[in-house]
């Protein structure tokens, strides 16, 4: 490194390495505390951006269950009531479980499994189904075709491709569900590609309508208020009109998701808090043990014709350096700890928002030198003769 021209910062980086020097504890005490901040700032950054990039711009308003089917001409008339733009898209929806799958005549009972196959998680109990004419909105066919709407022959199933590859079924296998003690059995039509995180319905199995249309079964829906904000009038009005119905509100659960995201990080804040205070006492501690010490370089420095500003600018840059050095640390070691918390055991992407972190970063440095300052600033008062006499 090569040696700097101005006195002021070589006698500010002397004073950092000088024999007696705090700097390294400081460094521990200090960098683990701001550390723990950029950490924070990291993940929660991260989380936020995971959250935001994943809602769909089209996401709905409310997803409604178990609307009696019988009444969906009302459900339909009262949610336009409110909103006479508003989007409206309603499927049957059912409860069942995959009993048996595989080739004609050598079909695999689930519960006969040794174990479940990796990624065939919809064998695990019960599953969301339903039944439609033509493709769901936000899926596309991978393979094979899908039925006629009119289709009056034999019982036709679509599989979410993924699910099929993981338990070895294609176009022309069937699949076996049980819907309320009834075993239905359909063949696979076609195998669709799913979007997760578009906020529709998504449902694994999708069957033709004369394979479950005559099984009991209710409504669901996904409302998307258009011509005005979603608002509590009409959700009463629909816990009053249909009062076994359950009406999800997108935006709360969101709300209450981020809130607990919140929480966690309350508690690390106030955690990494108790730290950077703990550095900051003993940065303050460093400075009242070495104060007889500073007091005579302050006035060796005054004796030589050094002014208080001379004097302030070196310890200015001293206290500079140690906030430059600490937020180095805290960068080296909060950012790593904040992917690999992010990407390893989250799995998410890595989305930082920089800007926070830099903010925490800078006001994490200007706190330690603010409070450096203000412990030395009584050196500066020293009054030349007295000090000396003291000495």
């Amino acid at each position: 490194m090569p040696r700097p021209r101005s006195p002021l910062v070589r006698t500010a980086l002397a004073n950092l390495h000088r024999p007696g020097s705090s700097t390294g504890a400081l460094v521990t005490a200090l960098g683990f505390g701001l550390a723990a901040f950029v950490l924070l700032a990291a993940i929660q950054s991260s989380i936020n951006g995971n959250i935001a990039r994943s809602i769909p711009r089209d996401a709905p308003d409310y997803f409604v269950l178990d609307i009696p089917r019988d009444r969906e001409a009302d459900f339909r008339a009262l949610v336009l009531s409110a909103d006479p733009a508003a989007a409206i898209r309603v499927v049957p929806a059912m409860r069942g479980a995959i009993l048996a799958y595989g080739h004609e005549g050598a079909m695999q009972r689930v519960s006969e499994l040794e174990e479940i196959p990796e990624g065939a998680w919809a064998l695990q109990g019960e599953r969301g189904l339903t039944y439609s004419d033509t493709v769901p909105e936000g899926n596309s066919l991978v393979e094979g075709e899908w039925w006629a709407p009119d289709h009056a022959g034999e019982p036709q199933v679509s599989v979410d491709a993924e699910f099929a590859r993981a338990i070895g079924i294609g176009p022309g296998d069937l699949i076996t569900v049980g819907v309320l003690g009834v075993e239905r059995t359909a063949r696979v039509a076609n195998l669709r590609q799913l979007d997760w995180e578009n906020m529709s319905f998504n449902f694994v199995l999708v069957f033709s309508r004369n394979a479950l249309e005559d099984a009991p079964h209710n409504l669901t829906a996904t409302i998307d208020m258009q011509g005005r904000e979603p608002g509590g009038a009409l959700l009463r009005q629909m816990v009053r009109e249909f009062p076994s119905s359950s009406v999800i509100e997108v935006g709360q659960v969101l709300g209450e998701a981020q809130a607990i995201l919140g929480q966690v990080g309350l508690a690390t804040f106030a955690a990494a808090s108790v730290a950077v205070l703990a550095g900051l006492a003993v940065l303050l501690g460093a400075i009242a043990a070495a104060r007889a010490a500073r007091t005579y370089d302050t006035v060796m420095l005054r004796v030589l014709g050094a002014s208080r500003r001379q004097i302030l600018a070196m310890q200015l840059a001293e206290y500079g350096i140690l906030a430059a050095l600490l937020a180095a640390v805290a960068l080296a070691l909060g950012v790593p700890l904040g992917w690999l918390v992010i990407t390893r055991l989250f799995e998410f992407d890595w989305l930082p928002d920089w800007t926070q972190i830099l903010g925490v970063l800078a006001l994490g440095a200007a706190l330690v030198l603010a409070s450096a300052l203000a412990g030395s600033l009584p050196l500066l008062r020293a009054k030349p003769a007295r000090a000396l006499r003291e000495l």
